[in-house]
């Protein structure tokens, strides 16, 4: 290019409206192939090649699995010192590079196709597989061997999930981690384990700055949660020792509560545990943004159910004292305006009001039929009713804090596990009908 091209290529540019002169990121491809960084980029072109290199290197196969941990811990050696923009340069890597090999898939998939039906099948199936396994999993098989690998690769995942809507180039990385994960923390690999108030004070710090539910409000709230007729359980993984993945909080009691108000009371007289029947979960927290996508919810209340009865023989009911997060949202798109300023002062309703009764009827409506996907449509109903739980009982004034209010002008709902049909719950959710008790089915209008 002469000097005349690049004055008017310059000019050119500096005519175009505002919004079409920041150029669209390079990929790392184009950018591995240039000379110059652009501005924006974080690690010049010869700085993301040798980078790409170290990549490379953790995977070669004529390298040892020592020699391929000790490359990968220079890894993370390199990202504890980097900044954010050069740590999204080895996402980027990660996720544009270690791809399978698309001609090899292919070959294996017409392979497959051709054997379908052949004594051949099973095999070609076993090559078409493996041709789609990336080396991006190799990486993070071999980050895993180290000591500090998983938490670090937790870690990476809880940083990228901000960026993954704005980039999805991303996606690919973030998907094979999910994966992995599913496969590193599934449930055979955990420990239940119980979290009272003589764990360790740091445990116990956790428990109050992950508590999703409900807020703790300091150190003696805490041992009301730990203590007495209380308990509460988490899961642990053995690379994360000191790090519950999520926790239960249960209260013991002689009836299914209707109000988190009492539960949460300081200063309320405890249950005789020799004469509780019901197990109430008010809180269930997930702590580790990393692991999203991997469940053990399900799980963790099994678990806990079977821990229970053996402590205590005469437990008989299982149900949780749950809000209902996405309700208030939806009745500001569906009921009529005049309902919704009523009951912005819904704690002033007589028992009799018609508004009253109409949230409460709204409020069944959409936990008892509200789908999306053949799903239901609130999160936390959607976690329980998969576990084969039925909505049980919606109760006014449940949570009548700003936060209770907020989400559900003060409602809660009791999801009810009966051990003796939560397959069939399961098996009506997945035929599009939500399981219900009598209580909320009296509710519809």
């Amino acid at each position: 290019m002469n000097t005349g091209q690049w004055i008017a290529e310059r000019v050119s540019r500096l005519r175009l409206p505002a919004k079409e002169k920041v150029p669209a990121p390079r990929s790392t491809n184009e950018r591995l192939r240039a000379r110059l960084r652009h501005d924006g980029e974080a690690l010049a072109p010869r700085a993301l090649r040798q980078l790409l290199d170290q990549l490379k290197g953790v995977v070669d196969p004529m390298v040892s699995e020592v020699e391929g941990g000790r490359r990968a811990q220079a890894l993370i050696d390199w990202y504890a010192r980097a900044d954010a923009p050069q740590r999204r340069d080895l996402w980027l890597l990660m996720s544009e590079h270690f791809t399978a090999d698309p001609q090899k898939v292919k070959k294996a998939q017409t392979e497959y196709q051709a054997a379908v039906g052949t004594p051949d099948e099973a095999a070609a199936e076993v090559r078409y597989r493996r041709a789609t396994v990336s080396p991006r999993r190799r990486i993070l098989q071999r980050f895993s061997a180290n000591p500090q690998g998983i938490p670090f690769l937790v870690s990476l995942r809880a940083e990228l999930q901000p960026a993954l809507r704005s980039d999805p180039r991303l996606q690919a990385l973030d998907v094979e981690m999910e994966y992995m994960f599913s496969t590193w923390f599934d449930v055979g690999f955990l420990e239940l384990r119980r979290i009272s108030w003589d764990s360790p004070a740091s445990l116990i710090e956790k428990l109050i700055r992950y508590e999703a539910v409900h807020d703790v409000r300091g150190w003696n709230d805490m041992k009301n949660r730990l203590d007495s007729d209380r308990r509460c359980y988490g899961f642990f993984h053995p690379r994360l020792p000191g790090e519950p993945l999520i926790f239960v909080e249960v209260a013991l009691m002689n009836e299914i509560a209707g109000s988190i108000t009492p539960l949460l009371d300081e200063s309320a007289a405890p249950a005789d545990l020799s004469r509780a029947t019901t197990a109430i979960f008010y809180s269930i927290s997930s702590t580790q943004v990393g692991l999203r996508g991997v469940s053990f919810g399900d799980s963790l209340i099994k678990h806990v159910v079977d821990t229970l009865k053996e402590e205590f023989p005469r437990l008989r009911t299982f149900a949780t004292l749950s809000p209902i997060p996405g309700l208030r949202a939806w009745l500001s798109k569906q009921a009529p305006q005049e309902l919704l300023t009523a009951w912005e002062r819904w704690s002033e309703l007589d028992e009799k009001a018609p508004e009253r009764q109409a949230l409460l009827s709204w409020a069944a409506r959409y936990l008892g039929h509200e789908l999306l996907d053949g799903k239901p449509l609130d999160p936390v109903a959607r976690f329980h009713l998969g576990n084969g739980a039925r909505v049980e009982r919606i109760h006014w004034g449940g949570d009548p804090s700003t936060k209770g209010n907020k989400q559900s002008f003060g409602l809660m709902v009791n999801y009810l596990y009966d051990l003796r049909r939560l397959d069939k719950h399961r098996a009506m959710l997945a035929a599009g009908k939500i399981p219900i008790g009598g209580a909320v089915e009296a509710l519809y209008r």
